[in-house]
């Protein structure tokens, strides 16, 4: 498709929604296991969604702190193959963490804990503004043009 044709296709976006919500989870996933799984007798959703296993009193904390942002890193790559335009870049990541503040919500309760906060807003801004870099680096690439050979 092109860039300058505007078409509104919700069902585009809302699968987009998805598609980015659950390479997400599964990066977050993958990176818990490595990091936290490790450390824990049993890996539970309490560690996804739960606001009191982000803490920087603990080791185990710190390991969750570093496989939410290694998340929102690998999230900025997937947005760059995924949504591929660097405006709609803050869209898909703010709506990614509302419907994870939500799980978080019916999951745990409401998040009180401050690190909780301060660890998903870096999240955002990170995803966010490096998907918004990479797209913009792909976007300004030059376009090749090939040439026919002159006879010189």
């Amino acid at each position: 498709m092109f860039y300058g044709a505007m078409v509104w296709d919700p069902w585009l976006i809302v699968s987009q929604i998805i598609c980015l919500q659950c390479l997400y989870y599964l990066t977050l996933g993958i990176l818990m296991s490595i990091l936290v799984g490790t450390r824990v007798s049993r890996m539970s959703l309490v560690y996804f969604f739960d606001y009191s296993t982000l803490t920087t009193s603990t080791v185990t904390g710190w390991c969750v702190i570093v496989a939410f942002l290694l998340s929102s890193l690998a999230g900025a790559g997937i947005m760059l193959h995924l949504v591929e335009r660097a405006k709609k870049c803050l869209d898909f990541s703010a709506t990614l963490y509302i419907i994870h503040f939500f799980i978080c919500l019916v999951y745990g309760g409401w998040p009180s804990s401050i690190t909780w906060w301060i660890v998903n807003g870096t999240c955002l801004g990170l995803m966010a503004l490096l998907g918004e870099w990479l797209c913009i680096k792909r976007e300004m690439r030059e376009i090749p043009i090939s040439r026919p050979r002159s006879n010189v």
